[in-house]
């Protein structure tokens, strides 16, 4: 089935709205990277929320030789907008463990400013008048895992959760973003790599595979166990059952965004 932008984007924008409405919320908090999902969820929630219920938050770490694209995306949109250095947060913590005997691995220093990030949209977002933080991730980097568990795989919900890379890009493009904000290729902010050259496959691959079926033999054991190992990130934290009774049942009268 050929993919229709256009056609997606009525149902898209009514359910951000009854999801916004869902959680109480007024007003989106977006951590801002300048690349093409958090600046698809920055126009796509001007389009449901309107630009003063959107508040985007740019967060390097240190200096971020590419920060004039987080800038430029606010400045396009005309959202307010702040930035704040997470540099002495994720040092103050690294620092802590070194004190206290605990080397930080690789994964620890590759994940931790995805994490310390997270923090800091809900510092935002509960600072501000229904504030609510959003997902950015897309189904592609989702697949595979290519995401930080209670980092930037958090939010309360995930507008382009069920989109691969190339139909965000078709998104954007439809609502009006400027190329240079769809074509910037993600890196992990520390080795220079591309997501890509860490992964070791393209998300184009990944994308036809998870939509046609098509896979290179040689890389489908790759996606698949990336995909099989990485499925507790997205899962309810699992609750032991005691067997002891629970005399409350769960209400009835929350609101239900369906009723009219």
């Amino acid at each position: 089935m050929e993919f229709n932008p256009q056609q997606q984007l009525a149902g898209l924008l009514e359910w951000m709205a009854e999801q916004m409405k869902a959680c109480y919320g007024k007003k989106a908090v977006i951590g801002i990277s300048g690349g093409k999902d958090s600046s698809v969820v920055a126009a796509l929630s001007v389009a449901a929320f309107g630009r003063d219920n959107v508040y985007g938050v740019l967060m390097p770490d240190g200096v971020q030789p590419d920060i004039d694209y987080s800038n430029g995306l606010v400045e396009h949109l005309g959202i307010p907008h702040c930035t704040i250095n997470i540099h002495d947060a994720v040092q103050g913590v690294l620092n802590e463990m070194e004190r206290v005997g605990i080397t930080p691995s690789r994964q620890t220093i590759v994940n931790l400013p995805s994490r310390i990030r997270m923090t800091t949209l809900y510092a935002v977002a509960q600072s501000l008048d229904g504030g609510i933080v959003l997902n950015t991730s897309n189904l592609s980097e989702d697949w595979v895992g290519y995401c930080t568990i209670y980092g930037d795989s958090a939010g309360a919900f995930s507008p382009l959760g069920m989109y691969t890379t190339e139909e965000v890009i078709a998104l954007g493009r439809v609502l009006g973003l400027p190329e240079k904000f769809l074509v910037k290729p993600p890196s992990d902010g520390l080795t220079g790599k591309t997501d890509e050259d860490n992964l070791g496959f393209t998300y184009h691959a990944v994308n036809e595979y998870i939509r046609r079926g098509v896979v290179d033999p040689e890389i489908k054991p790759m996606i698949d166990q990336k995909h099989a190992a990485s499925r507790f990130k997205f899962q309810t934290i699992p609750v032991y059952q005691n067997g002891l009774p629970m005399v409350l049942e769960e209400p009835t009268d929350y609101y239900n965004p369906n009723k009219k």
